[in-house]
């Protein structure tokens, strides 16, 4: 777990809340595993805190879904379940689709340009082997898609879910086997967007959140079988 005091955009944070961002981020990028119990205590002397912090931030975890409390055992990380897996991507199906209808009307020959080069970027990162990178390159796609809504409340909303997703995207593109996929439903989304066609651009962004929605129950079924 990264050291947390020396970041210059926690810097103005309460302790509790750098507390909840370095835990949050630990468990967002799988350093912190599903399952994995959180030890006050440990972490506590890990961190360099007190327990009170520590004890505050898994309450703001456990409200995000990120932690579960479990009778006689404490904190632990939540598991990547099917049935959060599909409430999550119902919900962020749904509004991805707006996101893009919205984009279609509303986004710029400059917000074109960067959507143009996320792409790229995306593209390229696929083939470094780092799952992160490929996950924060797909967050920054997007991520342009949704400011190019124009639509503060729908930032918002999707905000809400953004960090449960990331874990189910993580899972997703560990699996290098995804990719080629992935880069031609981004193209497909992308020339929606350029041809401002408003049906094929929702149709085409559910296809992709649909598409990674079978990956990640099929890899929770084998993870049963074991």
């Amino acid at each position: 777990m990264k050291e947390f005091e020396n970041h210059m955009e926690y810097a103005y944070l309460p302790l509790r809340d750098v507390v909840f961002r370095t835990l949050r981020q630990s468990i967002l990028t799988g350093e912190l595993k599903p399952g994995e119990r959180l030890m006050e205590i440990h972490l506590a002397d890990k961190l360099g805190v007190s327990r009170t912090p520590i004890r505050e931030a898994i309450r703001m975890l456990e409200l995000e879904g990120l932690v579960t409390m479990i009778p006689r055992r404490g904190a632990e990380v939540a598991q990547i379940t099917e049935k959060n897996l599909r409430e999550v991507l119902e919900v962020r199906s749904a509004l991805d689709a707006l996101a893009v209808e919205l984009a279609c009307e509303r986004i710029t020959k400059e917000e074109l340009e960067q959507l143009k080069r996320a792409c790229g970027h995306f593209a390229e990162e696929t083939k470094r082997g780092d799952a992160n990178r490929v996950a924060q390159a797909d967050v920054a796609l997007h991520d342009i898609i949704l400011a190019a809504s124009r639509n503060e409340k729908l930032v918002q909303m999707i905000g809400n879910v953004s960090q449960q997703m990331y874990r189910y995207r993580l899972e997703y593109v560990k699996d290098e086997a995804h990719y080629e996929a992935l880069i031609a439903e981004h193209q497909k989304i992308y020339e929606a967007i350029c041809n401002r066609d408003r049906e094929g651009g929702a149709k085409a962004i559910r296809a992709h959140i649909d598409n990674q929605e079978k990956a990640v129950i099929r890899m929770i079924a084998e993870r049963k079988k074991k």
